[in-house]
């Protein structure tokens, strides 16, 4: 399995950045072969975490690319920042 972590700093709405993910950004990359699981987190403070599990590496990538895409189109004016982002195997999970 691989996993992406996005952090989000500086995020100005956070109820409606979740609205938008919840009803935009979630069927889309639900969509992605290989998708385990999406969580969408408010970490306080205007940061938001979003946190993508996949089969694979390549449901990975595609869900980044995916969620660049959604970012510049749905959530720019809401993300004021590009996201912090790791990637990688998961090496263990329970």
């Amino acid at each position: 399995m691989h996993a992406v972590i996005r952090r989000y700093a500086g995020v100005t709405d956070p109820a409606e950045a979740g609205r938008r993910v919840n009803e935009g950004f979630l069927p889309l990359v639900r969509q992605v072969k290989g998708f385990v699981a999406y969580y969408w987190v408010d970490a306080g403070g205007g940061v938001m975490v979003s946190t993508s599990v996949f089969q694979d590496r390549a449901g990975a990538e595609e869900s980044t690319e995916r969620a660049g895409d959604f970012v510049r189109d749905r959530l720019a004016e809401l993300l004021p920042h590009p996201p912090q982002v790791t990637a990688g195997e998961v090496v263990a999970h329970g």
